[in-house]
């Protein structure tokens, strides 16, 4: 028996072949809104269409780790030439991370909506939009335009961050750390890649008129322009869709999955609050210190080879290991991820605030920061859909996102002003100080449980 709606092997909208799926699946009703009049899944269809689900995010994670990374490598350094001043350089990477806060709550409604992919495919569109008004503000020296096309690329690191989720939705819930971690590390390849090829970019258009350190974000919008296409054409049946099929019928009404909902059903829960409150925690600690580095290293006599091999450590730290990450959640619990979270953000810190003229000690440093970041990122995304219904689970996210890029935005571009008037390792001990309030909540909510 297929849903209402279906023909035998094909079905409005997203499609699933009746061959890779179960042959007598139950009856579930759902919503035109969504544009797929049924899905015909089983228990026994779920592991084969989650392994090609997570194939797709893996591609497009690849991809989009790239694109972001190789422009985000030399932000600051764009921005100082553009405006002629150091302490407006943070405004670069607090520029993305604004148009990443800002943006994931239009992307979170879209794909309440109409489900994953067009929220991911326009993520990935206005990234390359942004990153090529990067390319033209450059040319022209505008700061403004440059700040603009910032907040653009931004859309992209959304889009990124999403694909996540998107592993999670089909997942089981003694896994769904690991399911994210998978997606999370696939950006590592790229992400690593992207700085090293900076330098590269930059000689490439050095005969177009446009200036070195905007190359890589030429190279990054045609990469944007790739994910989308790669994500449009593969990414069916919709894993959103999919596992709203599978929800009793009362987590599939209308009002249960609106952005309203998402964020009661985050207000009303101590853990989903915990996990809001890592992910913006870490991802500030994280957007500060990292944003100032490479200037930083530049004040030390670091060249942009050399820049680059200490992001691509950072970013290693990042992704490489979160799916040992993401099997420590697993394993230990969210709340033990969230405590590994703390101790390595403040390691991090300590070693990158005292390093001074002592790169390999900064690289250590910032390969913590990565580290740590991957830690909170894992556990606090599974804490988050652990603790909310599926119905508000997208919403949530959204909200996740928007708070983790929003306190974000204001750490880099309070970093800027901190490094340049006060210093490198006085930006270290204000990231550091964020940790203790984190740590304190997270001891907290163990206590309670506990009880």
């Amino acid at each position: 028996m297929f849903v209402q709606g279906c023909e035998l092997g094909h079905c409005a909208g997203d499609q699933i072949p009746h061959r890779v799926l179960f042959r007598r699946a139950p009856v579930f009703r759902v919503t035109s809104v969504e544009r797929q009049a049924g899905v015909p899944v089983d228990a026994e269809a779920i592991p084969v269409l989650r392994r090609r689900i997570t194939a797709v995010l893996i591609a497009g994670q690849i991809l989009g780790g790239l694109g972001v990374a190789t422009g985000i490598a030399l932000a600051t350094v764009l921005a100082q030439q553009v405006s002629g001043t150091e302490s407006l350089s943070g405004l670069a990477p607090t520029a993305t991370v604004t148009g990443t806060a800002v943006l994931s709550v239009p992307l979170a409604a879209l794909m309440t909506a109409r489900g994953r992919r067009p929220g991911l495919v326009l993520g990935y569109l206005i990234g390359a939009a942004g990153a090529a008004v990067v390319v033209v503000a450059a040319s022209v020296g505008s700061f403004p335009l440059l700040l603009l096309g910032m907040a653009g690329f931004g859309a992209a690191s959304s889009a990124n961050l999403q694909a996540r989720f998107a592993a999670a939705d089909l997942a089981e819930p003694s896994m769904r750390a690991r399911a994210i971690s998978n997606v999370v590390w696939a950006a590592t390849i790229g992400a690593v890649l992207g700085p090293n090829i900076a330098a590269p970019a930059g000689r490439s258009v050095s005969g177009l008129g446009i200036p070195g350190a905007a190359g890589p974000f030429l190279w990054a919008s045609g990469v944007f322009l790739v994910s989308a296409l790669l994500v449009a054409v593969l990414l069916r049946p919709d894993p959103l869709l999919t596992a709203r099929a599978l929800a009793p019928a009362e987590e599939r009404s209308a009002e249960a999955r609106s952005l309203r909902a998402g964020f009661a059903a985050v207000a009303a829960s101590r853990r989903a609050r915990l996990a809001l409150v890592t992910v913006a925690v870490a991802h500030t600690a994280m957007v500060s210190v990292m944003s100032m580095t490479p200037v930083a290293l530049g004040h030390h006599g670091a060249g942009i080879d050399l820049i680059g091999l200490v992001i691509s450590g950072h970013i290693a730290g990042m992704y490489a290991f979160s799916p040992l990450m993401g099997r420590l959640s697993d394993r230990l619990g969210r709340l033990s991820g969230i405590a590994l979270a703390v101790a390595l953000l403040a390691a991090a810190t300590l070693l990158a605030g005292t390093a001074g003229a002592h790169h390999g000690q900064t690289a250590v440093g910032l390969f913590l920061l990565g580290l740590g970041w991957s830690s909170a990122l894992v556990s606090g995304s599974a804490l988050l859909t652990d603790s909310v219904p599926q119905a508000a689970r997208a919403a949530a996210q959204g909200l996740s996102d928007l708070t983790m890029n929003t306190a974000a935005g204001l750490g880099g571009a309070t970093a800027g002003v901190v490094a340049a008037q006060a210093g490198y390792g006085w930006l270290n001990l204000a990231a550091a100080c964020l940790l203790v309030p984190l740590g304190g909540l997270a001891l907290f909510t163990r206590n309670r449980r506990g009880r």
